[in-house]
């Protein structure tokens, strides 16, 4: 399996960790989680954690601007997670795509991620 999926600070964080290719079946498996905490929270949080990552297959990537596209305002922060320089151009291209603050953290500051994304003070969009 290609994601893995986990709840904190009370569901209104989702840590999804991805590795592999994503396909179409694992935004079956990722979207319905993410509408539920939406329902419950209005808008939650993100920790997208990219290990050993290697993109989308096609499906999966018309799954993902579907998501975006109907997902547009449900995120307040995108912290994006990762070792390669690919995954920290990717934290610019989705700005366009989201309303959501987005940060683009190191695999080694992994903690300090978690932190920007329970803090709840609101400052600007602070691309990292």
């Amino acid at each position: 399996m290609a994601v893995k999926l986990n709840e904190t600070d009370g569901g209104r964080v989702m840590e999804i960790e991805v590795s592999g290719k994503l396909t179409h079946e694992d935004y079956t498996q990722f979207v319905p989680e993410f509408e539920r905490l939406i329902q419950e929270h209005g808008k939650i949080r993100i920790l997208f954690r990219m290990v050993d990552f290697h993109g989308w297959e096609f499906a999966a990537l018309w799954d993902d601007i579907k998501f975006d596209a109907m997902h547009f305002s449900h995120i307040e922060r995108l912290a994006m997670v990762g070792s390669r320089k690919w995954e920290k151009g990717m934290s610019a291209f989705c700005r366009p795509f989201t309303t959501a603050q987005i940060r683009y953290f190191d695999h080694t500051a992994l903690s300090e991620a978690r932190a920007w994304l329970t803090d709840r003070g609101s400052g600007p969009n602070t691309g990292a």
